[in-house]
């Protein structure tokens, strides 16, 4: 087996070693950085590039970003994460960011999933089908 097919299977290993109850958590994070700095791999580098390489992806799959033209009540917050905690069956925490580009709605990513519902994106969709 080449050392990089290894090399990524340990960091997938440690990315799910960092999870409490499905998702990626600080504290089991901080674990593992310790124990990896105790141990001293022989490619340590590259095992903490790839590492973060899939921390970054599972994050991502766990938070949804929300961009908005004005702020949203925590009710609309909590909404928004229990549909879609529900749609993907995992854990998913909401991050608002500002965006008054979007004149408009709300677009929401979820790892490589947009949802857009905003102003702004139906006035680009009706663009770009009128050429």
């Amino acid at each position: 087996m080449k050392r990089d097919t290894k090399i990524i299977r340990f960091a997938q290993k440690l990315v799910e070693l960092s999870k409490d109850n499905g998702v990626v958590s600080e504290a089991k994070v901080s674990e593992i950085l310790a124990a990896l700095k105790q141990v001293r791999h022989r490619h340590h580098l590259q095992v903490l590039k790839t590492l973060l390489v899939y921390l970054r992806r599972e994050w991502a799959l766990q938070t949804a970003v929300v961009s908005t033209p004005a702020s949203l009540s925590a009710e609309s917050i909590r909404a928004l994460e229990a549909s879609f905690t529900k749609l993907y069956r995992r854990p998913v925490s909401a991050v608002v960011q500002t965006d008054t580009s979007l004149i408009a709605g709300v677009r929401v990513r979820v790892g490589d999933d947009v949802y857009d519902a905003s102003l702004a994106g139906r006035l680009q969709c009706l663009a770009n089908n009128v050429h």
